[in-house]
Order: C-alpha cells, then sequence, then structure tokens
C-alpha cells in the first residue's frame, strides 16, 4: 500500500461530463484539483451522447418549468438549478467559442452537430486552470475518520487524500463506457442509501419480425399510446427511431420506464398514430386529394410526402393493400383501411432493452440524503456527490446533461470555498 503525502483541494472521481465540469469549477475558484478516471481516456460516454452530437441541455430558460421536468425531484433541485441553469449552460458553453443550435422539444445542441466540442469545451477548462488528471485509476474504498472522509483507495493500493471529495462515476448506463457502479459501491458502503438503478430511459424490443426492414427511419412527431388488455393506458407525442429490433427515440424513451412497470403485469402494446395533426375526417380528405393529384400513379409512388418513403410498403401490406394499384383505382373501404393503418400502427412489446442500451438508469443516492445547495453529502462534510449517481427521474431531451452541469457547478464551487476550512 502506497501513501501518498500530497494533499489535494479537491479529488474528482469520474472523468465524465459531471466530472469534467466540476473539476474545471473547482479549479477555476482557486482549488488544487485532481481528477481520477478509471479509462485510459475522458469523456466516453459523453463523446457517443445523442447518437454522437450531443443534446447538450434543453433550451428552457423558465428554471420553474424546466424543474417540472424532474418530477419530484424539483424541490430538491430548486436551490442548485437557482445557482445554474439551462441559460448559464449555453452561456458557458458559448462564451468558451461553441455555439449552439436549439431544435425541436427546445433541443439543444453544439452547431458543429459533434460532441466532441462540448469534450474540447470542458477539457480545456480544466486545462486552462491546472486540473492534473490521472487516468487509468479506478477508485475503490473511501476511508473515513471522525465523521469526515480522510482518504480515498486506488485499485494499486495508493491511498489520495484531499481536504474534499467530488464523486462523479455515473450509474449504470453504457457499462462499456465506464459506467459500472463503482460510485454506487463507495457509498453504499460509506452507509448511503442506494436505491436500486434500472435502466430508465431505454428502447423497446418489439415482436413484429419485419421491424428490421425499418431500422433508421424516424418520425418527427408520432402519438404514442400504450395499451394492455386492450385498455388505454398511456398516452404521449415525440419523436420515433426505428431499430432493427423495436423502437427508440425520445417519445419512447420517455415512454419506457411506463412500460416497464406494466409488462409484469400482462403483454403490452404500442400504437403508433404516425400522423397526429389529422383527425379521421381530415386525413381521409387528405388521401381523396393526393390519389387525384396521382390518379394514374401507383399507390407505393404516392405516399411519400405523408410518410417516410420507408414506411410505404409496410403499411401497405398492413392495409392489404396491392402497391401497384393505380391511385384511381381505390376504393372507399381501402381508403379507409389505409387511414386506419396509419393511425393506428401497432406493436407488441418484447422487453426493454437492458442496462447496456439505456440512456440513463434511475436509481442511486435519494436527494434527502445530500444537502442539494452544494451537492454535500449529508453524512460527511467533505464528499459532494453528482450526476447520475442522484437518484433523479428525468425524461429524455437535454436534461440529464443539464443536471450534470447543474450538480457540476455547485459541486465544484462548494469544494474550491472549502478548500481552506
Amino acid at each position: 500500500m502506497t501513501q501518498n503525502t500530497e494533499l489535494w483541494d479537491v479529488i474528482v472521481v469520474g472523468g465524465g461530463a459531471a466530472g469534467m465540469m466540476t473539476a474545471g469549477v473547482a479549479a477555476k475558484n482557486g482549488a488544487k484539483v485532481l481528477l481520477l478516471e478509471k479509462n485510459d481516456t475522458l469523456g466516453k460516454k459523453l463523446l457517443i451522447s445523442g447518437g454522437g452530437r450531443c443534446n447538450v441541455t434543453n433550451a428552457e430558460f423558465d428554471t420553474r418549468t424546466l424543474l417540472a421536468k424532474y418530477k419530484s425531484s424539483d424541490k430538491f433541485l430548486a436551490s442548485s438549478f437557482a445557482q445554474f441553469n439551462a441559460t448559464q449552460s449555453i452561456e458557458f458553453f458559448n462564451s468558451r467559442g461553441m455555439p449552439t443550435v436549439v431544435e425541436d422539444l427546445k433541443r439543444a445542441f453544439p452547431a458543429s452537430h459533434k460532441s466532441q466540442s462540448v469534450w474540447d469545451v470542458l477539457f480545456k477548462e480544466m486545462n486552462t486552470y491546472g486540473v492534473e488528471v490521472r487516468s487509468q485509476s479506478p477508485a475503490l474504498f473511501l476511508e473515513r475518520s471522525d465523521g469526515a472522509i480522510s482518504g480515498i483507495k486506488l485499485a494499486d493500493g495508493t491511498i489520495l487524500r484531499a481536504r474534499s471529495y467530488i464523486l462523479a462515476t455515473g450509474g449504470l448506463s453504457h457499462p462499456e463506457t465506464g459506467s459500472t457502479g463503482d460510485g454506487f459501491k463507495m457509498l453504499g458502503t460509506i452507509g448511503h442509501t442506494i436505491n436500486p438503478a434500472n435502466a430508465a430511459l431505454v428502447p423497446v424490443a418489439v415482436r413484429e419480425p419485419w421491424i428490421q426492414e425499418l431500422a433508421g427511419i424516424s418520425l418527427q412527431d408520432c402519438k404514442i399510446s400504450l395499451f394492455q388488455f386492450e385498455q388505454k393506458v398511456h398516452t404521449s407525442r415525440g419523436k420515433v427511431l426505428f431499430t432493427h429490433v423495436g423502437l427508440s427515440g425520445p417519445g419512447i424513451l420517455n415512454s419506457s420506464s411506463t412500460i416497464g412497470s406494466l409488462i409484469p403485469n400482462g403483454d403490452v402494446r404500442i400504437e403508433l398514430d404516425l400522423l397526429p395533426q389529422f383527425d379521421y375526417g381530415t386525413l381521409n380528405t387528405h388521401l381523396q386529394e393526393i390519389f387525384k393529384i396521382n390518379h394514374v400513379k401507383k399507390i407505393q409512388n404516392s405516399l411519400s410526402d405523408l410518410i417516410p418513403r420507408g414506411l410505404v410498403s409496410i403499411i401497405l401490406t398492413l392495409s392489404k393493400i396491392d402497391p401497384d394499384t393505380a391511385c384511381n383505382s381505390i376504393t372507399r373501404d381501402q381508403r379507409i383501411t389505409l387511414g386506419k393503418s396509419l393511425k393506428h400502427f401497432s406493436f407488441q412489446v418484447l422487453h426493454l432493452l437492458g442496462t447496456d442500451k439505456a440512456v440513463i438508469t434511475s436509481g442511486g443516492v435519494p436527494l434527502t440524503e445530500v444537502d442539494t445547495k452544494n451537492m454535500r453529502s449529508k453524512l460527511f462534510s467533505n464528499i459532494y456527490i453528482i450526476g447520475d449517481l442522484l437518484d433523479i427521474d428525468r425524461p429524455s431531451g437535454g436534461y440529464s446533461l443539464q443536471l450534470c452541469w447543474t450538480t457540476g457547478y455547485v459541486a465544484g464551487l462548494a469544494a474550491a470555498n472549502n478548500k481552506s476550512d
């Protein structure tokens, strides 16, 4: 066992989004900071987030409205978000040379549409203010003494010491990036409650074998209805992405926890309304107009302005319409059946995919055990808990990274101010 006599002001454990943010903030505010990362490089999950585009935040600038997305956690997080909210996140990245663009549902992305741009800002911030980074340095154990954390033990036996420690090791989603629950183990050992972690925002596998033919097709706005025992139990709207095994995209991810709660009770069916902007009568009239304009064309070549071309064949098959039928030969009954297929595109759920495919996992340290004004543990005066280690439910759409920026900023500032205590 190696005793390291150097004393740091702050040791940050975990070099993901929250860890990089908090290390930079602490160092900028005068702390001597060491960042420990188990991987050989920083920010592996950050670089793959948003399909490599990185949904950096949700550009909802009314903090009360933003907080409502965090459901029952909103009252705990009000103080943290008063210090660093979505407006300040956008300003943070913009002022450091990374312009942002806002897309549907207020999702903000780097203008480059590359996660690397976000990584570059965070890394430059740490480098500018002298954060020391030690990669391939997995932390295993927190030492305790007199109601405080006195040291952190690494896998190689080295013990490092600091005035304050910030844990930012992430949850259990995408374990290939290093999120394997290490922080949960360390915090559980020192007495924190760890609520069970489950896949929270996760794609869905479905039974229909032809789903693989639709892989890669996306729909910007679908009405999503969940049925069990032929009773509608949940409705929402959002973007849907078809995959080789099922359904994904923000609309499905945000419904996945509800689907997961229903599955133990029986079969679950997902029904997509591909054209929620039309009621049945309006859609019927619109189809008539399409068929009139394209009266001599085959129906398979006439619907691509209505739905993505890759969906046309499946929809016609489900409607029992020969794709080579001319539009002027489509009967009234066929038109009505087609309308129903477009409004009731149905799938039987097989299961949710695992934590390895989850965007985030639920579970972690309950907020009742954290002082959310500074993200400090209520059990130990010099340890701070941030990011996905906290049990906070939130939807897809930039809310997870905003949580990283907010909790990272608040903890980094508090730990820096604690350096001389």
